[in-house]
């Protein structure tokens, strides 16, 4: 009997240390609806912020930074929360060319910046390195931005 408490106790001890907590994550997809527009065509960017798998509703901050390839000119446009995690920018562009964005999301003390590119009419020269997966903290690459 002394065996089977024992066991018990065991797997019981195991249990809990297996389902101890699992660090969490912040995630954030950026969607750019249409990815290829029209000049002065609306243009949507939406981030989808989870934390550990679940929506995010009150980020410390979400900030779209927007710019057209090869330009020292860069827009950045603080977002608020519209629904289940969804942070929402529309704008259109009267200037034709490649453009990039990048989404900058703070919340649970963490800092995700995706970024993506889109076309407005005819796309322009690209910039030479286009880091176009999604940066956060712990990267080693930097584009100048301070996170």
């Amino acid at each position: 009997m002394k065996k089977i408490i024992g066991l018990f106790l065991c797997i019981l001890v195991l249990t809990a240390c297996n389902s101890s907590d699992e660090p969490k994550l912040l995630d954030v997809n950026l969607v750019i609806n249409p990815e290829t527009a029209d000049v002065n065509s609306p243009v949507v960017f939406e981030a989808e912020v989870t934390y550990g798998g679940e929506p995010v509703e009150n980020a410390d901050e979400v900030k779209f930074e927007v710019w057209r390839s090869k330009s020292d000119n860069h827009e950045k446009v603080v977002v608020e929360h519209t629904e289940d995690g969804v942070y929402v920018l529309e704008k259109s562009f009267a200037e034709e060319g490649t453009y990039y964005v990048y989404a900058h999301v703070t919340a649970e003390n963490m800092h995700a910046m995706p970024k993506k590119e889109f076309i407005i009419g005819e796309p322009s020269e690209p910039e030479e390195n286009p880091k176009s997966n999604t940066m956060n903290e712990h990267d080693e690459e930097s584009d100048d931005h301070s996170h």
